[in-house]
C-alpha cells in the first residue's frame, strides 16, 4: 500500500494576481506524495477558500484517508476538490512508475500535444490592463478578469493594448444578469470568444431565458459530473479544472460526459505549479479552449517545469509527472 505524505508549499508569483474576490502574492499549495517500496508519485492541488478549503482543512482530509486507499476507492473516500485532486493525481503518478509507462498509456490514450493555452491578465485599472496587454499582445490567446460594474473601459482598454489577440472574459460570478445583458454586446462587438461564469453560482436560472450572443463558460458552476443536469440550457461550454473534480480521473469522466450531452471544453486551473498543471494537459487534448497558464504566473516553479512556447504548453517530462 503506497504511504502518503503531505506538505504545504508557497510559490512567489511574478506579479500581485487579483480576480473579483481579492489579490494574492503567492501560490499556496498542497503537495502530496506516494512511495511504495522504491517507487514514488507526487501530485498537487491548491484549496481554494471559494469552496471552503484552506491549506489546514484539505490536509486534514488527506491524512484521515485509510491507509489501503487505492484511486478507486478514493473517489468515494472523499469528495470532489483539492484534496482528493493531489491524491489522485498521486496515485496516477505512482501507477505510472511501477508500470515504467507513461499515464495516457495507461489509459491508452494518444501522448498529449502541445495546446495553445490562454494567458490571464488580472483585474486592474484600465491603464493598467491596456499596459499588460500591450506587454502580452504576441500571445495569440489572452484570458481578462473581470467582475465589477465598470467594466467596459477594461475590455476597451485590452483590445486597444492587444488588437490581434482572441479574448476570453472571466467574470469570477462578479456581475448581475443587468451588468451582463448590458456588456453582452459589447464583448460581441470587441471580438471576445467566450465569457467564463458572468453570473454567481446559484444564480445563474437567466441565463437560460436572455439571449447568450457569444459562448458561456460554467466555471463555478461545474464541479464533477453531478453538476451536469443543473446546466441545461444555461451555458455552452464546461470548465474542467482539476482541483473541482477531485482529481484527473473525474475529470476524464466529466469530460467524456460533457461531450457526450453536446458541452464544448475549456481546460482550466487555479494558480499553481507545473506540478499541477501537469495531468490537466492530458484532460486538455481537443480542448475549445485551454487555460494553463499558472506556471507563467509564478516567480519559481518546480524543477523540470512544463514548458511552453509558441506551440503552447506542452505535456510533463517524466521526471515532472506522469
Amino acid at each position: 500500500m503506497p504511504k502518503l505524505t503531505v506538505t504545504a508549499e508557497s510559490f512567489r508569483l511574478a506579479e500581485v494576481f487579483t480576480i473579483s474576490r481579492g489579490s494574492r502574492t503567492e501560490a499556496k499549495v498542497i503537495t502530496v506524495r506516494a512511495t511504495e517500496g522504491e517507487k514514488r508519485g507526487w501530485g498537487e492541488c491548491v484549496p481554494y477558500a471559494r469552496y471552503g478549503e484552506s491549506l489546514e482543512s484539505v490536509a486534514a482530509e488527506i491524512e484521515g484517508l485509510p491507509e489501503d486507499i487505492t484511486r478507486a476507492t478514493l473517489q468515494e473516500a472523499l469528495s470532489p476538490g483539492a484534496a482528493r485532486n493531489a491524491v489522485d493525481c498521486a496515485l496516477w503518478d505512482l501507477e505510472a512508475s511501477k508500470a515504467g509507462k507513461r499515464v495516457w498509456d495507461l489509459l491508452g490514450l494518444p501522448a498529449p500535444v502541445p495546446m495553445i493555452t490562454a494567458y490571464t491578465l488580472s483585474l486592474a485599472s484600465p491603464e493598467e490592463m491596456e499596459k499588460s496587454a500591450a506587454k502580452h499582445a504576441y500571445r495569440p490567446l489572452l484570458k481578462i478578469k473581470l467582475g465589477t460594474a465598470d467594466d467596459m473601459g477594461r475590455l476597451e482598454a485590452v483590445r486597444r493594448g492587444a488588437p490581434k489577440s482572441k479574448i476570453i472574459v472571466d467574470a469570477n460570478e462578479g456581475w448581475s444578469a443587468e451588468v451582463y445583458a448590458d456588456l453582452a454586446p459589447h464583448l460581441v462587438r470587441l471580438g471576445v470568444q467566450l465569457v467564463e461564469q458572468p453570473l454567481p453560482a446559484g444564480q445563474d436560472d437567466m441565463l437560460a431565458e436572455i439571449e447568450r450572443p457569444l459562448p458561456v463558460c460554467a466555471d463555478e458552476s461545474c464541479h464533477d459530473r453531478k453538476s451536469l443536469p443543473d446546466l441545461k440550457g444555461k451555458y455552452d461550454v464546461i470548465n474542467i479544472k482539476l482541483d473541482k473534480t477531485g482529481g484527473l480521473t473525474e475529470a476524464l469522466e466529466l469530460r467524456k460526459a460533457a461531450l457526450a450531452e453536446g458541452y464544448d471544453i475549456m481546460v482550466g486551473c487555479m494558480v499553481g505549479t507545473s506540478l499541477a498543471m501537469a495531468p490537466a494537459t492530458i484532460v486538455a487534448q481537443g480542448a475549445r479552449v485551454v487555460d494553463l497558464d499558472g506556471p507563467l504566473l509564478l516567480a519559481e516553479d518546480r524543477p523540470e517545469p512544463l514548458q511552453f512556447d509558441a506551440e503552447g504548453v506542452h505535456p510533463p517530462v517524466r521526471a515532472l509527472w506522469g
